[in-house]
């Protein structure tokens, strides 16, 4: 038998299969052995171990078309990631962490800036100026108001989608509104930090049409990029491309090199200045990681 894993606790994996409903299923002793655990969203076979209380063993984990460590979640078709406009004021190099760990996943990214009822006009214009030039479909959206929210659907539709996002930005109230059948506990900001409490303590699949999933994955604080050379760091801001060829040396990793093509764009405002001092700043990071 054939399912989805659309969500996984304690050991505990609940198994999708279209035709019978829902089973809950441990994984068999082989894939521990072998450092191989299953993943929410994984196409997987099962074997039926008692049919009347819908429990069963994963035995197979059929080929992922590809997969994320955090958020840990496989066979996604885009991710959506959801900041706050304000409240709390969106961590840009966060959220270019982000999105440089799906670049290199070739995963395609919606853009989502939430609590516009809470932002003045320029908070809304930075974040279309900072992220203008990259090519990613940005949309701003009121859950309060909700505004914006069958745009937001139309855009999930027909796609497995995981949403990720720090804590405190809204995230659970979107999704309360993209699924009516589903209500998540929303969390309270804390005043004194005005950061949100984490309300997901899971990777979970939720269908929201017959054709179109969302994982809403745990609330993230820190994402550190450094599982791979400082070189490729480039190829995964997606604004460098044009520029790429037309530095004076061969190779320039648009750091200190003269002649350089980017940092030229940076300067003209072509390339805006935030995402460059993000770019600089993983670049240390992974230069200072081949030393230790």
């Amino acid at each position: 038998m054939q399912g989805k894993i659309i969500k996984g606790i304690a050991g505990f994996y609940y198994v999708n299969v279209v035709e019978s409903g829902l089973y809950e299923c441990k994984a068999k002793g082989s894939f521990r052995k072998n450092g191989i655990k299953p993943l929410v969203g994984d196409e997987v076979e099962l074997e039926v171990l008692d049919e009347e209380e819908k429990i069963g063993n994963v035995t197979k984990i059929l080929p992922r078309k590809n997969e994320l460590i955090r958020p840990a979640v496989a066979n996604i078709d885009q991710a959506l990631v959801v900041f706050a406009v304000t409240e709390p004021k969106p961590h840009y190099n966060l959220l270019d962490r982000f999105l440089v760990m799906m670049e290199r996943k070739e995963i395609p990214v919606i853009l989502c800036f939430n609590k516009t009822d809470l932002a003045e006009h320029p908070e809304i214009a930075e974040l279309e100026e900072v992220y203008a030039s990259c090519g990613y479909p940005v949309l701003f959206t009121s859950a309060k108001k909700e505004e914006n929210i069958e745009k937001l659907k139309q855009m999930l539709k027909g796609k497995t989608t995981s949403i990720a996002g720090p804590s405190g930005v809204g995230k659970s109230s979107l999704i309360n509104l993209l699924q009516s059948g589903v209500q998540m506990e929303t969390g309270s900001i804390s005043r004194k930090i005005a950061r949100g409490k984490h309300t997901t303590r899971h990777s979970e699949l939720i269908m929201i049409s017959p054709d179109s999933y969302i994982m809403d994955t745990p609330g993230f604080s820190s994402l550190y990029v450094n599982d791979f050379e400082k070189e490729e760091l480039k190829y995964y801001f997606p604004e460098f491309s044009p520029y790429e060829g037309k530095c004076r040396f061969n190779g320039c990793d648009h750091i200190h090199e003269p002649g350089c093509a980017v940092k030229e764009a940076v300067e003209s405002g072509a390339i805006h200045k935030i995402r460059y001092e993000d770019y600089t700043e993983m670049y240390r990071e992974l230069k200072e990681k081949k030393r230790y």
